[in-house]
């Protein structure tokens, strides 16, 4: 039995146990290559990288279980047999670390021959790939790497059962891994038809200046930056549009009280004097739109900012907060890659001094350095399965908060047109109001009548009705 130190998903794993830390596994197989299948309390049967578990008992060495490869006669010196976590028989030179999937010539005291030789390099796999002994080329860790995801439950620091060798299936472009181009599956969009933010900001792109490179997120939150200046703005013009307003009304209540032509007389002067206070009438009407203005417009633009502020600032750094551990993980990845590549050197180098001299400090050493590679190997694996968790879960992140930034805009967008639609509710309020405040002149106007005018002032100031006569002597 055994307790597991860290939390292993399994995910990426055909056959893969998924446990949390402190869970306690029973061990069924402790075979080479650091490697083991076990089972969990609940009855969950699966394989696991044995560095990712402590042992609580001591595992007792398993016994050939039918069809175990044994029962075919005994393998040639050097040679062992494993089974992989699929099932696969395969076969290991211990001499060479040569790896193949047929089982070798069974004639006792005849060794298969080792692969290597003076002119040939030897042969490793690591991370998936066939590698010489010459020096491997990396590529720039901070920028791009590629490499290859094998459905196979192995250590790479381990004697590794026989791969095929096939195009890369994983592009990693800024600590973020992406399936290859060349051998892409094809992707359903999470929003089909919509053009949902969740679907298109995945990768990085060049700024404008083509200098830097900007994530998708940062693209997102510039252009929600971008729509926050320009409700700014629009407050801003609402504002200046109260001002004139306010600066209207003021302007036509000191004009209604002007006392030009205050002496006109008749239904003129009465249309007249009705005129000046609809001006009064005018300035009331524009008071009270550029109030409503203020309350309905501009107050709600500025208000909805400011909580739009908030939630941007959030949801600002906890992507950050996630991109960076995710960074990291995969400078980790990158170190212990780095790590197993040494140590397979090392076991490499040991394995030709092998050929060239046998002695039993040099078997001893062979075994130390198995050990150390083994034991990278299981480090770059558990390095990448931290990482792999801390992509999963900048992904969900990503999905979760895009589509909360594409609500945030949809609900910012139909907010300013439900508000601008109030801005022109106003505005037809105020024409109607306006209209309203003169339909008294038009009516006066109509009134007017000059001969009324006439008569009426004739009554008020007439002198006499008599007419002058000729003068008689």
């Amino acid at each position: 039995r055994c307790q597991a130190l860290y939390p292993f998903s399994g995910e990426r794993h055909r056959q893969g146990l998924r446990f949390a830390a402190g869970e306690l596994i029973t061990v069924l197989q402790v075979p080479d290559g650091g490697w083991w299948e076990g089972q969990k309390e609940d009855g969950l049967r699966g394989w696991f990288p044995a560095s990712y578990v402590q042992l609580l008992e001591k595992p007792r060495k398993a016994t050939p279980q039918p069809g175990d490869d044994t029962l075919n006669g005994p393998l040639p010196p050097g040679w062992q047999s494993y089974m992989s976590p699929q099932g696969h028989r395969y076969y290991v030179n211990t001499f060479t670390n040569e790896t193949t999937w047929e089982r070798p010539s069974s004639v006792p005291g005849t060794p298969k021959s080792p692969v290597k030789s003076a002119n040939s390099p030897s042969v490793l796999t690591v991370n998936g790939y066939y590698i010489s002994g010459t020096p491997v080329h990396q590529l720039d860790s901070g920028h791009m790497s590629l490499r290859k995801a094998s459905g196979e439950l192995q250590s790479p620091g381990s004697p590794a059962a026989p791969r095929r060798q096939s195009k890369e299936s994983s592009l990693t472009i800024n600590c973020v891994t992406f399936p290859h181009p060349d051998v892409m599956p094809e992707q359903q969009l999470l929003k089909p038809s919509e053009w949902s933010y969740c679907d298109y900001f995945w990768a990085d792109k060049k700024d404008s200046q083509g200098n830097n490179t900007v994530s998708g997120f940062e693209i997102l939150l510039q252009k929600q930056l971008k729509g926050k200046q320009m409700q700014k703005e629009m407050a801003e013009f609402v504002r200046e549009r109260i001002k004139i307003e306010e600066e209207y009304a003021k302007n036509l209540s000191k004009l209604s009280q002007n006392s030009l032509a205050a002496q006109e007389e008749g239904t003129l002067g009465e249309a007249w004097a009705q005129l000046k206070k609809s001006l009064a009438d005018e300035a009331e009407v524009h008071l009270k739109f550029s109030s409503k203005l203020q309350s309905e417009v501009e107050k709600p633009l500025l208000s909805f900012r400011e909580n739009f502020k908030k939630d941007m600032k959030k949801c600002d750094h906890h992507i950050a907060d996630l991109r960076k551990h995710l960074a990291s993980r995969y400078t980790a990845v990158e170190k212990a890659r780095k790590a197993l590549t040494e140590r397979q050197k090392d076991l490499e180098m040991k394995t030709q001094q092998l050929e060239v001299k046998l002695s039993n400090k040099t078997e001893e050493e062979i075994k130390k350095a198995r050990r150390k590679s083994t034991q990278a190997g299981d480090d770059l694996m558990r390095c990448v399965d931290l990482y792999n968790q801390a992509q999963s879960k900048w992904f969900e992140e990503m999905v979760t908060t895009t589509l909360e930034l594409e609500r945030l805009e949809v609900e910012r967008v139909e907010m300013i047109r439900q508000h601008l639609c109030q801005y022109t509710q106003l505005r037809h309020e105020t024409d109607m109001f306006n209209q309203s405040t003169v339909e008294l002149v038009d009516q006066l106007l109509r009134k007017v009548d000059p001969a009324k005018d006439r008569e009426l002032w004739v009554k008020e100031h007439k002198t006499g009705d008599i007419r002058p006569v000729d003068m008689e002597i």
